[in-house]
């Protein structure tokens, strides 16, 4: 009976470490099926919670950094996906070009993806050119004002709902934006307060407004029906908020005396 129990156990263990090792070769499937771990990335010069920057080396940002540690923990390669904004990387989530993102989350989004635990709140409001005479949302919101946004974003779609007479339009890319709100050619830019509070530095004379219209949350997210890529991403982002390595993705990338408003 011994032997008999024994010989049992052995075999329960060995059918319970074959278990295991099934359940991570379909997780690395999922999750890296190329054998790299391709994090998708949206550029923008100015960097953040979502956004990344080019490098001479590469890229950098909180996103980056994330992703770097989420490939090592894997045990595979790290690729990441650039795109000019996170519609972008919403667009391309059906077409497995891309394995894991850091995005703002919002209902529409949330159609086309799965998403994890947030590790972002922010605020969104709006920035205006130099020598505007705008000072708040109600001198704003006039007929003839126009607003600029990244496209097919969670900002640009709360600014327009938020918005009833100024006119919203979108843009591909945070730096034709810069360049369209410094010339003067728009009266004001919707984004993260963070983001716009570092444009103004870049800008003189232009001025971020005092009011909130929005907070924007930001979370890891993989593509619809990868529910084991999932469970692992959130597991890996909760972890990240107690073990420190959210905090220090946030120091690293700029955002030092940025608060951690994970949820």
């Amino acid at each position: 009976m011994r032997d008999l129990s024994f010989f049992a156990g052995i075999i329960l263990f060995v059918s319970m470490v074959m278990a295991g090792s099934a359940t991570a070769d379909a997780l690395k499937d999922e999750i890296a099926p190329t054998g790299k771990l391709r994090v998708a990335i949206g550029i923008s010069p100015a960097g953040g919670a979502y956004w990344s920057t080019k490098t001479e080396n590469g890229y950098a940002g909180v996103p980056v950094d994330l992703g770097k540690a989420l490939a090592d923990q894997l045990g595979v390669a790290v690729e990441y996906v650039a795109y000019q904004n996170s519609g972008q990387i919403t667009d391309a989530a059906s077409k497995g070009v891309w394995d894991v993102s850091f995005l703002p989350k919002d209902p529409e989004r949330e159609t086309k993806m799965l998403f994890g635990p947030i590790y972002e709140v922010s605020d969104a409001t709006y920035i205006v050119k130099p020598g505007s005479t705008i000072t708040d949302f109600a001198s704003l919101d006039q007929t003839g004002v126009k607003v600029a946004a990244v496209s097919n974003t969670t900002t640009m779609r709360g600014a327009m709902a938020h918005l009833k007479n100024a006119k919203v339009t979108g843009y591909q890319t945070f730096d034709e934006i810069f360049n369209l709100l410094k010339a003067g050619e728009v009266d004001a830019f919707a984004l993260s307060r963070d983001q716009l509070n570092a444009l103004a530095k870049k800008i003189p004379g232009s001025r971020v407004l005092d009011e909130t219209f929005k907070q924007t949350v930001t979370a890891v997210a993989v593509p619809l029906g990868h529910n084991l890529s999932l469970e692992y991403a959130s597991k890996f982002m909760s972890d990240a908020k107690t073990n420190g390595l959210l905090r220090k993705a946030f120091d690293n990338n700029g955002l030092k005396d940025t608060p951690l408003r994970a949820k």
